[in-house]
């Protein structure tokens, strides 16, 4: 009688990074920093949100309408710089510091009932034909702490910015990542950790970052004195 071999052992298969990469969080809690350290990392293809809105200044003075003009500029311009990276080389990773569907957060704060109304009409049109990201990375910090980074910054214009409307953001924006699932999500508080100025923080996030992410998950690096 033949001798049957045994069977083969099961391999499971090399982690792969993930191919396209989202960073969010509110104003000054580290976005463009982290997204060029991981763009670095990956050797990939860097997209950046846009910051000329020629009408980002009336809207932190309050000016009528200006909220309206705001969030439009920012809605087609953020779905053609996506939707242009989208159609490139896909071999490349891709690692951007917006998430497209983020918009509608400030749209739900900042527009009345009609504006929101024709807002929402472009936003499905627009949302429609872009894919989301494999990873999603949410950088949390308190209203306190970005208060603290908006006056180290500098920028007149950000000086202008309530505290109310600020502490308003970041709870849109934990509402908001509290529902999300429509890709995987690493959850990082930076209110007690510096990606800017502590290097260790950021090389332990960039070592989390050949793990896998499943669903939901939350890290927190070990800060150093």
């Amino acid at each position: 009688m033949p001798r049957t071999q045994p069977p083969a052992p099961q391999t499971t298969p090399a982690f792969q990074p993930p191919r396209t990469i989202a960073i969010e969080g509110p104003i000054r809690v580290g976005k463009s920093t982290l997204a060029r350290s991981v763009a670095d990392r990956l050797h990939a293809r860097r997209v950046f949100d846009s910051e000329d809105n020629p009408f980002l200044a009336d809207f932190y003075k309050e000016k009528p309408g200006s909220a309206f003009r705001a969030q439009m500029y920012f809605l087609i311009e953020r779905h053609r710089r996506m939707s242009e990276v989208q159609q490139s080389d896909a071999a490349v990773p891709l690692v951007s510091d917006f998430l497209f569907e983020k918009d509608k957060i400030f749209a739900y704060i900042n527009l009345d009932n009609e504006e929101l109304k024709l807002y929402e009409r472009y936003f499905e049109m627009l949302a429609a034909g872009l894919k989301p990201p494999d990873l999603v990375i949410y950088l949390q910090a308190t209203p306190e702490v970005l208060r603290e980074r908006i006056a180290k910054k500098q920028s007149p214009a950000e000086k202008q910015i309530a505290r109310a409307y600020l502490e308003e953001v970041v709870r849109a924006y934990e509402h908001f990542f509290f529902r999300y699932s429509a890709s995987d999500l690493l959850v990082i508080n930076t209110s007690e950790i510096d990606f800017v100025g502590r290097n260790a923080d950021l090389q332990q996030l960039l070592r989390r970052l050949q793990e896998p992410v499943k669903g939901t998950q939350y890290f927190l690096p070990l800060g150093t004195d």
